[in-house]
């Protein structure tokens, strides 16, 4: 049998593996995608990205496109069962500072068909429908082996692979083949999902409500010009056959729709879900590594459970290209997962936080609702996430060197602001590799070091948003990496040019160094 070698294997060809595909593609890393289906799948699932998401799928090159099909946000309301605003979050439709709004609506069947019309786009990406992944060997030392079955005429075919990215979801083969399992976190509902399309307005606002009742949690969302999404928790002795017509549906819809009638509703779907909250024990096996679904559940509370296999794609895609082009050694995929894992608990932990004050039962429920949910600002780590829009930032590794300090920049994201000087956001500017971000005026040497380096040099103004932001952090210059995270700070720029000569620095293939100001 001739078996063919690529240097990446991804399997799945949902948002995170297209995502991973189309980032090692832009470093001009060869990727094979397969996937079980031919076409993306017709029903949505996911319905909300934030701005920091967002900002990874604009260095695809498709935030236009993306615009174009979702709906900006207001936020969120935390309800009671009268339809009483208990908290309310409001996010900024406007643009954040990451450079897009901070809640974005979508339909994730337009979504995945534009990734993949993306990734189309790029000669060294190839994606195969409708094949069944049905063996992973090797990858311990040497590569490994991926076998696949076409489902069309049942021929058998062997790819070896430098590496290989497991992106197949909940049920992922690819997690079975490495011996990794997934530990429960404690959470599992199930809930009635509701699909409703109409040109009616509902009048209702313009951002997701989560109604807290411990008889009938439910969450409205609008999510698109005349999509809606209604998730209703199911009681035990329920199914979603209970509720598989428009008329069985109306009791529940009906706080939402006011005098609308069901003549004005089109069923668009109506399923029951399982909403999980667990975490792979072990996210990669020598060069076999996990992504998105197959390492870990989100419920959906927060709207971060696609969002968090698309932030895994960025984590690893750079890494990965560094190490397939020599320029980083491939100790440095190890920060994969410890960046990674620590990250997706927290936000797992912070979903689960919230679907508890929506769903806890009896009268002690109630009163966590009514003490907890008015002061949900004053509860850590729910400020930067739910109040704020920020993510928590990275954990120390030997590509982030975080201390103590408040106010400590290392970890996370830098701003990208528009460049006052060029009318540019800054990550255009600094293109797909390492950046040194500065308000301080470099010298000669430091000049010469960093283009040495392959790094892309910024001097923001002092009274910029970057200035500013940097002054906040009690930093005068930065080392961003090409995932936009922040490497390592200080209040001397000379002292980051230091940290510059001892790190290795991978130049991206076809970049260009280039001083910006």
């Amino acid at each position: 049998m001739n078996v063919r070698h690529v240097a990446v294997v991804v399997i799945g060809a949902g948002p995170t593996g297209t995502t991973a595909a189309a980032l090692l593609a832009r470093y001009g890393v060869d990727c094979l995608v397969l996937d079980r289906w031919t076409q993306v799948y017709p029903q949505p699932r996911a319905v909300h990205l934030d701005d920091e998401v967002f900002r990874i799928i604009a260095r695809l090159g498709v935030a236009e496109s993306f615009a174009a099909i979702s709906r900006p946000a207001l936020g969120l309301r935390l309800l009671d069962s009268a339809m009483t605003v208990l908290a309310e979050f409001v996010r900024d439709t406007a643009l954040s500072r990451n450079g897009f709004p901070q809640a974005n609506m979508f339909d994730q069947p337009e979504f995945e068909q534009l990734l993949r019309t993306n990734l189309a786009r790029h000669p060294g990406a190839e994606l195969r429908g409708n094949v069944e992944v049905t063996d992973i060997c090797g990858g311990i030392v040497g590569p490994v082996r991926v076998t696949y079955a076409d489902r069309t005429d049942g021929t058998e075919h062997v790819v070896e692979a430098d590496y290989v990215l497991g992106c197949d979801g909940a049920n992922s083969v690819t997690r079975r083949h490495i011996g990794s399992t997934m530990h429960d976190l404690g959470f599992a509902q199930r809930w009635l999902v509701v699909d409703i399309a109409t040109d009616a307005d509902l009048g209702q606002w313009e951002g997701v409500h989560q109604v807290c009742d411990q008889r009938r949690a439910a969450t409205y969302m609008r999510i698109g010009e005349t999509r809606y999404r209604w998730e209703f928790q199911l009681l035990d002795s329920e199914t979603a056959g209970d509720y598989a017509t428009l008329a069985a549906l109306l009791p529940l819809l009906r706080p939402w729709l006011g005098p609308i009638s069901a003549e004005a509703l089109t069923l668009v779907r109506v399923t029951e879900y399982t909403f999980r909250a667990q975490l792979a024990d072990r996210w990669r096996r020598g060069r076999v590594f996990l992504l998105g679904d197959a390492a870990h559940l989100t419920p959906p509370f927060i709207g971060q459970g696609m969002g968090a296999g698309v932030r895994d794609a960025m984590n690893l895609a750079w890494k990965l290209a560094a190490v397939l082009d020599g320029t980083l050694g491939p100790e440095v995929l190890d920060t994969y997962e410890a960046e990674r894992k620590p990250h997706a608990r927290t936000m797992i932990r912070l979903a689960l936080g919230v679907g508890r004050c929506m769903t806890s039962g009896g009268r002690l429920g109630g009163l966590i609702r009514r003490l907890t949910l008015p002061a949900l600002h004053r509860i850590p780590g729910v400020g930067a996430k739910v109040l704020d829009g920020e993510s928590p930032a990275l954990r120390r590794s030997s590509l982030v060197h975080r201390s103590r300090r408040r106010r400590e920049l290392a970890g996370r994201l830098c701003p990208n602001p528009v460049v006052a000087t060029t009318g540019s956001r800054l990550d255009s500017l600094l293109g797909d590799g390492f950046a040194v971000v500065t308000t301080e005026m470099p010298d000669r040497t430091q000049v010469a070091l960093i283009e040495q380096r392959g790094a892309v040099l910024h001097r923001a103004s002092p009274d910029s948003e970057l200035g500013r932001w940097l002054r906040e952090g009690r930093a005068a210059a930065v080392l961003v990496r090409p995932d936009r995270t922040v490497m390592s700070t200080s209040r001397r720029l000379s002292a980051v040019c230091d940290s510059l000569t001892r790190s290795v620095v991978p130049r991206p293939s076809g970049a260009e160094t280039r001083t910006r100001r």
